[in-house]
Parts: structure tokens; sequence; C-alpha cells
């Protein structure tokens, strides 16, 4: 592919955390289409790796340690940015914590530790890159939202809580800054098999159900979600805000199977 046919050439990416898992595959992806990208995560090993990654696609990175729950890390990140580029274009919220365990017994850390980093985090990041990009006139932001944004998943209450929220958050800044340059919108991932959760979907009922429901009958590869970021994050999606785009095998679309 040309560089002039590459439809995020020129664009500045930064992608909260980018170093493992969907994240990292939405690295992949934008730098493929031609952005910079910034990988963001609390581990260095991680980020050299990503950011690595990135300059071996031809683009430029730059290696930066953040916690999406500490603010001030994020004020740091963004100006570690700018004193690379130019500016920031696209951001892409994926930091996010999930843990099993029936209602009754979570704990409010537990509770409280899933909100904060999946939805308090998200709106943190937002906020931070946010500012800058209405000062800008120009932004695309792309949080994460999941399958459990639109229905309920068994015994993970604070996660589909967060998610549900952030699909909710994502529109709620569409309203607000669309007019102002600064699309927002979320990609809803089916189920995709990551180093994290091949034991799950392989071995356990749960996974079974999880397959069975997915129409396509089989579980997603997580390069499969560049396009729909490269998308949002790209001006074929200059008139697209608001949206929370399910990249799901046909999971929601699902009733009886069999």
């Amino acid at each position: 592919m040309s560089a002039t046919a590459l439809p995020l050439a020129g664009r500045v990416a930064v992608v909260t955390g980018g170093t493992s898992g969907i994240g990292l595959a939405l690295v992949r992806g934008m730098a493929d289409a031609g952005a910079d990208v910034v990988p963001i995560s609390r581990r260095q090993e991680q980020v050299e790796a990503a950011a690595a990654e990135v300059e071996a696609r031809g683009k430029r990175s730059v290696r930066i340690i953040a916690d999406v729950s500490d603010r001030a890390s994020l004020d740091a990140a963004l100006q570690q940015v700018l004193a690379g580029f130019a500016g920031v274009d696209i951001l892409v919220n994926c930091a996010g914590i999930t843990k099993r365990t029936p209602t009754i017994d979570v704990s409010d850390q537990e509770w409280s530790s899933i909100i904060d980093t999946n939805l308090t985090g998200t709106w943190r990041s937002c906020q931070v890159f946010g500012r800058h990009m209405l000062d800008r006139g120009y932004g695309r932001i792309i949080n994460i939202a999941s399958l459990a944004s639109f229905v309920g998943l068994f015994e993970v209450a604070a996660y589909t809580a967060s998610k549900a929220a952030v699909a909710g958050l994502t529109r709620a800044l569409a309203v607000e800054w669309g007019e102002r340059g600064v699309n927002v919108n979320a990609i809803a991932p089916g189920v995709f098999r990551t180093a994290l959760n091949s034991n799950l979907l392989d071995g356990t009922e749960r996974g079974k159900e999880f397959r069975l429901r997915t129409p396509l009958k089989r579980f997603g590869r997580v390069e499969e979600l560049a396009g729909a970021c490269v998308f949002l994050a790209s001006e074929a999606a200059s008139f697209v805000n608001g949206e929370v785009l399910a990249v799901d095998g046909g999971f929601l679309a699902s009733g009886v199977n069999q």
C-alpha cells in the first residue's frame, strides 16, 4: 500500500493499555495504516516492546509509562507526547480489568478498582487528551466498550456496570464535543482469544457458551479489531459520532443458534 493510500498517514495516536492483547493489536493496526503511535501502560518492559513494534513498521513512537488511575501521570504523558509530536489526533482507551466474583461476595475494594480503571480511567484519559483536542479543534476518541455494554454477563457485575457506563460516556461526550471537532465513538469487541483468556475459552462451559452464541462459531482474532479502529480514527468516519460499533461475530444479533 502506498503512503498516500494509508488512511492514518500523518496522524498521531495514543493508546492507553496499548502494550498487550486488544490494545497492542490496535497499536499495530494503526501503525500499519500510517499513524505514529504511542502505546501507554504501567510496565516499562511492555512499553519498550510495543514502541519497538511501531518503529519496526517505519513509524515513530515515544516510550511513556502512565496509569489511567493516576491523573498526574496522564498529564505528564500528554506533555511527553507533545515534546515529540505536534499534537495528538487519536486517543484509544483500552486500559481495562475484570474479575469474576458472585456479586453478593464482591468487596468494596474490588468494585471500586474495576470501576476506577474501566470507567473513571476512560473518563480521565478523555478529559486529559480531550482538552488538548478541543483546543486544536480536531480529534478522534475511540473507547473500548464490551458485549457487557449491551447484555448482562454472569458474575461480572462490576465489569458489566463499568462497560455499560463507558457506552453512555461515549454518547455523552459525542454530544458535548462533536461540534468542536472531536468525534467520540467506541468499539464493543465480542469474544477474542488472548493470552489471558485462552484457558477460559477452551476449557470451560462458559467458553463453550460464548462460542455457541457467536454465529460465526469461532472466537475473534485480535487483529480483526484493527479495521474498525482504523475506520473510526480516519476521515472515512468524519460523520460517525456517538456510535458503539460491535465487532462480535454476530453475538449481539444472536437468539436461538441450534
